[in-house]
This record gives C-alpha cells, sequence and structure tokens, in this order.
C-alpha cells in the first residue's frame, strides 16, 4: 500500500511510489511512503488560516476537553494500535511505553490544563509589579497563542509518544501542528492520526501529518512558527541552520541522541540492593526497544574493583532475555527498526572496537525465537569495554542506536564526574548508591551535563519509573550533544508555543486586558451581597467594604484556647514588649478569622465552598485595641466545564485586603470558592 498526508483537510497519496517500509520482524515490505506533489505553502497556509483561527477561539479548557475526549477514544482501541506496532519490532511491553504512555501524556496534559489554566485564551503569568510609588503604573506578563504553526520532526523510535508528547501542548496552546513522522515507522503515526481526523475532535487544520519528505515546508515558515525536532544531532544541527530558521529566529527546539550515563557509587558493594538496581536497569534499557531509546544507557561507569562483577552479573541478566517475535511466548527483545538500522549500529561498534573490547554479544553467533535473523531487523546484545576511558575519545563521541553499552573503570568519585562530563550534554544520567554524601556530589557536580538525573537506591526502587522514561511534569531535554532543548516539562511546553508579553499600564488598564482585577483599578458594588450572586452575576472588581471589628485581650485570649497557640508574642506581656512587635499582638490566623466573619454573609446562597487561600502575606501587626476592617473583591472567575450530574459552577478569585485604623493593610491574601452557576 501507499501511505496517504493528511493535509488541507484531505488525505493525500504522493504522485511517486517514494520509500519502501518494512516488517522488523519478517523483512516483508509493508508500504511505500512518498509526499511529492503536495504544496508545502499551502499546508502552513491552511494550518495558520483555518486550523490556528479556529483553535484561538477555544478556550485552554475546550482545547484540554478535546484532548481528554480524543485519548479516551483511542485507549479504547489500543489494541489496533499494538497490533500496527509489532510490524516494527516493538514488544508489547515495548509498545506499551509508546501507545499507553503516549495516549497516558495527552491525558495529564488535558488534566493539568483543566486545573492550571483559566478558561479563557489568554494566560496571565506571575505577580503583579508596581512601576510607580503611588501605584498607578504596573507591570505584567501575558501569554497569548502565535498565530503560526508548530512543525514536529519526530524520531522513529516512538511514532505515537514522541508525535503525541508534542501534540499535546501544542494544541492547549492553540497553535495548529504539522506532524512530520521518521519514514520507517510512519504507518503507525499515520494510523493514529487518521482515528484522530475521523473522531473530529479539533477543527479542520489544528492536525497535520507529512508523511515522506517535508521538502520545502521550512522555507515557507515565518517568525510565528515553532519548529521541534527529535533525532539524530547531525540533521538536528542541519535543519537548525536552516536559512530561513535563522533569518526569521524561528524558535528551534532540539532534543537529539546522546551518550545517557549511569554510575554506580564507589560505596556501593555486590552484596547491596543498588548494584543489583544498577545491572537490571542497564538490561532493561539495552533491551526495551531494542535498545532504541534516546535515552538509553550508553555509558557504564564503574568502580575499577567492581568492572569483573558488573560485566558479568550484566551478561548473564542478558542472556535470560529471549529475542525474537514478540508474538512468540518468552521473548522480551524486539528487532531494529530495519535492516538498514541493523547496519548502521554494527558499523558504530566496529568503530567503539578501535578503542573497546567486546565482552559480551557482538558477533553473528546469536539465537532469535520464531523469526530468520537473517531477513527480521535483529542485533545481538553487546557490551564493551573501555579500559582508559580519559585517553580514549570515541566512547564518549560515537553512539550504537541499539542494545550497545560500554563499561569503564573509574578511581575517585571525581573521575566519574569527569567521565561523564565527556560526553558533552546528555537527556539523562542515573546514580545508583544509598550514601547521601556521595550521592549529592555526584548529582550537583555532574547536573549541568544533564537534562536529567535519576537517584536510583532501594527506598525508591519500586515505584521508580527508571532511568529511560521521561515524564510529563518533568524537562526532557538536555545541554550540548543533546540538543540544548526542552520538551515536557507541564506547563513549559505549552508555553512553548506561545508569546510571552510584558504589558504596562494603570490598574484599570491591566484588569480589562488580564480579566483579572488589579489593586488600584476602579472597583464597584450594587449593594447586594457578593455571596447572594450566581457565577454569572459576578463582575471582576466588584468589592465589598465590611463593617468594623476593635480587637480586645479577650479575642487574642479565646483565640489562643481554640487553636491550643500560646506563642509568647500572644500572652506574655514582659516577652513581647522586648520582641520584634514591642507589644503582645493578635494572631495572624485570628485576623483572618475575624475578617472570614466579617466579609462572609452566613445564608444559603450560590456559594458552595471555600477551598483554597494563596499568597497570604502578614503586613503590620494588629496589637489589642486596634480596628480592623476587610475588603472583599472579584479578582478573577474561572469558568468550569460540567462534571455528570453535579451542578454546574466555576471558581471566582476574590483578593482579600486588611485594614487597620490607619487604612495601612495588615494582611492581604486571595481566596477561591466555588460558585454555582445559573446555566447547565
Amino acid at each position: 500500500m501507499k501511505l496517504s498526508s493528511y493535509v488541507c483537510g484531505k488525505w493525500y497519496e504522493g504522485t511517486s511510489q517514494g520509500v519502501e517500509t518494512f516488517n522488523a520482524v519478517t523483512g516483508e515490505a509493508v508500504c511505500h511512503v512518498s509526499s511529492e506533489g503536495i504544496n508545502f505553502a499551502d499546508v502552513v497556509r491552511f494550518g495558520r488560516e483555518v486550523g490556528g483561527k479556529a483553535l484561538r477561539e477555544m478556550t485552554f479548557h475546550d482545547r484540554a476537553l478535546a484532548l481528554k475526549n480524543m485519548a479516551k477514544a483511542l485507549m479504547a482501541d489500543k489494541e489496533k494500535f499494538y497490533e500496527i506496532s509489532a510490524q516494527t519490532g516493538a514488544t508489547r511491553a515495548d509498545g506499551w511505553v509508546d501507545i499507553e504512555g503516549g495516549l497516558g501524556t495527552v491525558f495529564s496534559y488535558a488534566s493539568l490544563a483543566t486545573r492550571e489554566l483559566p478558561n479563557d485564551t489568554v494566560l496571565v503569568e506571575g505577580e503583579t509589579e508596581t512601576l510607580s510609588k503611588n501605584g498607578s503604573f504596573l507591570g505584567r506578563h501575558i501569554l497569548t497563542s502565535k498565530p503560526g504553526v508548530s512543525v514536529h520532526i519526530n524520531a522513529f523510535n516512538f511514532p505515537i509518544w514522541g508525535m503525541l508528547e508534542k501534540i499535546a501542548p501544542s494544541l492547549i496552546a492553540g497553535v495548529p501542528v504539522i506532524v512530520k513522522p521518521a519514514t520507517p515507522s510512519a504507518y503507525l503515526s499515520e494510523a493514529m492520526v487518521r482515528d484522530i481526523v475521523d473522531g473530529g475532535y479539533f477543527p479542520a487544520g489544528a492536525i497535520q501529518i507529512i508523511c515522506g519528505s517535508v521538502g520545502d515546508l521550512l522555507e515557507h515558515l515565518n517568525e510565528q512558527d515553532v519548529v521541534t525536532f527529535t533525532g539524530s544531532a547531525s540533521t538536528g544541527r542541519k535543519l537548525r541552520t536552516h536559512p530561513n530558521i535563522i533569518e526569521n529566529s524561528i524558535p528551534f527546539t532540539m532534543e537529539a541522541d546522546s551518550l545517557n550515563a549511569a554510575i554506580l557509587g564507589k560505596s556501593v558493594s555486590e552484596d547491596d540492593p543498588e548494584f543489583d538496581l544498577f545491572l537490571r536497569e542497564i538490561s532493561k534499557e539495552m533491551t526495551i526497544k531494542a535498545g532504541q531509546k534516546c535515552t538509553a544507557i550508553r555509558r557504564v561507569i564503574v568502580p575499577r574493583e567492581k568492572v569483573k562483577a558488573v560485566i558479568d552479573g550484566l551478561s548473564t541478566k542478558l542472556d535470560k532475555i529471549a529475542m525474537g517475535d514478540a508474538s512468540h511466548e518468552g521473548v522480551r527483545m524486539g528487532a531494529l527498526i530495519s535492516r538498514d538500522q541493523v547496519r548502521d549500529v554494527a558499523e558504530q561498534v566496529a568503530r567503539l572496537t578501535q578503542e573497546c573490547e567486546i565482552v559480551h554479544g557482538g558477533s553473528d553467533d546469536f539465537e532469535v525465537i520464531g523469526a530468520d535473523k537473517n531477513k527480521g531487523a535483529f542485533y545481538p546484545k553487546t557490551v564493551l569495554y573501555c579500559d582508559r576511558p580519559f585517553e580514549k575519545t570515541l566512547v564518549h563521541e560515537v553512539e550504537a542506536f541499539g542494545p550497545v553499552t560500554t563499561v569503564m573503570p573509574y578511581d575517585e568519585l571525581d573521575d566519574a564526574i569527569d567521565i561523564a562530563k565527556l560526553g558533552k550534554g546528555s537527556l539523562v544520567a542515573s546514580v545508583y548508591s544509598y550514601d547521601n554524601v556521595e550521592t549529592k556530589k555526584l548529582v550537583t557536580s555532574a547536573a549541568a551535563w544533564h537534562g536529567r538525573m535519576l537517584i536510583l537506591n532501594r527506598d525508591c526502587a519500586k515505584e521508580s519509573t527508571g532511568h529511560g522514561s521521561p515524564l510529563m511534569p518533568l524537562v526532557h531535554g538536555g545541554p550540548g550533544r543533546a540538543g540544548g532543548g526542552e520538551e515536557l516539562g507541564g506547563l513549559r511546553a505549552v508555553k512553548h508555543y506561545m508569546q510571552r508579553t510584558a504589558i504596562q499600564g494603570s490598574p484599570g488598564s491591566l484588569m480589562a486586558v488580564t480579566s483579572e482585577y488589579h489593586r488600584g483599578a476602579l472597583v464597584e458594588s450594587d449593594g447586594v451581597h457578593p455571596f447572594r450572586k450566581y457565577f454569572e452575576d459576578l463582575v471582576i472588581g466588584e468589592t465589598l467594604v465590611t463593617h468594623r471589628r476593635t480587637v480586645t485581650e479577650a479575642d487574642i485570649v479565646n483565640f489562643g484556647c481554640i487553636s491550643g497557640d500560646h506563642f509568647y508574642a500572644h500572652f506574655d506581656e514582659i516577652a513581647a514588649q522586648d520582641s520584634f512587635f514591642g507589644k503582645r499582638v493578635a494572631h495572624g490566623y485570628f485576623v483572618l478569622s475575624a475578617a472570614a466573619g466579617m466579609f462572609v454573609d452566613p445564608g444559603k446562597g450560590p456559594v458552595i465552598a471555600n477551598y483554597g487561600l494563596e499568597s497570604l502575606r502578614f503586613i503590620e501587626p494588629v496589637g489589642i485595641g486596634d480596628t480592623i476592617q476587610a475588603k472583599l473583591t472579584v479578582k478573577k472567575k474561572i469558568k468550569k466545564a460540567k462534571r455528570g450530574d453535579e451542578k454546574a459552577n466555576g471558581v471566582v478569585q476574590w483578593a482579600i485586603e486588611v485594614v487597620n485604623q490607619h487604612n495601612e493593610p495588615v494582611a492581604v491574601y486571595d481566596i477561591m470558592t466555588l460558585v454555582e452557576r445559573r446555566d447547565d
């Protein structure tokens, strides 16, 4: 068959046969891949003018809901993708990381967006900056969707996860995507995009896929577009230096192959749990996806006196892992993506043997279960040993992208750190030790050379996701050879596709732009208590000023007895005089409680619950005889999606300011309440 691209709202077959792809296990042809004949200028224009326009009209919550519905439907049909994934040489476990790991990432982003982002199209970031003496001139940061497209050039090893982990934050940000999967496994990416398109979760133009060459696509991009790349460092460098990328300063994020390291602490003995964890993690990283992972362990850094034990132990574990057709029982390691990849790995191993010796595997004498190793893309589990890692450089420069790793000795802990640095930047390094002093030195000294560092020991082993698993809340990327970019990292990834802009102006102007109250803006009140109003009826800036209350000694004593807080500043007259306050003062939390008593309307109404307090600051002490007053202002409103049979509601964030008799602020903070909506 010929694989299709989905561009400009329709499926398109290339006008040439293009590149033929093969089943990694059997060697049989799967499909031809070609994008010839596609007008890439039209693809970019369609994304910007059709997909982008529609996405930007959706709120963050709308986009998150669409992602959630998409992921639910795809997860329900996951077995179809597992079946296709097997053709790439993946085992069921490999496919789980790619398919369910990818969809899990989408679910995580959808949840994060609903939880952390407003139900709006503009994201307000950070705190208000006061830029003038009297507070009439303020500054703030906002993020808005770029009116361009994001081009995702992906690697062959994770055709679903690698696609979805980029798609999710881009669509939440309101930026349409153009996906370019790697040709050898493009048929799996295309199958999922086909289901996404059929499901109609997003407007036309939000998601396009190009199967085959990108042609002159990069030449049609401009300053509002974004490019993210995952693949080899050499290809990434060529793309990053494309004349149009440079001329228009187009953001280019690169996540490249890297020589990731695992370091065994000098304190670890062969009988310690950490020693076995070390061996297990290396063998796992060598055999999951047949070692075709950008995060796989390529350099194993070991105390010199434990080299033999590590090589022997690792060899024993690797010998127990059967390789072949994953449909056969007991097979735990599959094939490489193609025979071309087998040849490439063999060439890189040959280069490494110029300075290293093979101590396990590395020959044609290996067994394959349920398949013909001469037709399928199989390569043996191979361990090399480099005896002088400071003198021999190839081990720090050459990556065999398969089931290959190299063991290196070190004498002192500083040597282990320096060896890790010789890789000139990696996605991840892992440290195995139960000695916290040793761990701290290894991590803090080497962290600048690695995008992520895993500390694995007996305390976290059962729940650890392991060396090779990037997670949505944490950044994925690394310095130097690893590309110098970042992906994932929770909201960091969403913000990557948005433009951060500093805005300056009066409190009223900023309130109008951000839909958020800023202290100093004009406020209003219609005389109706705001707790008597439904979500829709509340207006940003609407304010209630309460009655006054004079604080007495009885208030302090009673609150101390109820709370159990008998701190000297509240109860010891002599000690209080010598304190920072110079007198007995009321508990800060009494001030908050008293303020709540002044601004809360006690009757049943649309306010459902108070569920949070943020940004609390106690500014001035409140002493016996001081009089306080509270001001309650609608700061921000977040409309929430209705769930099941529950009443429709929204979140209202209220700015609270408590002042004393001199109109000086004594406490400022925000509270959040759930407020019922009229509409369903």
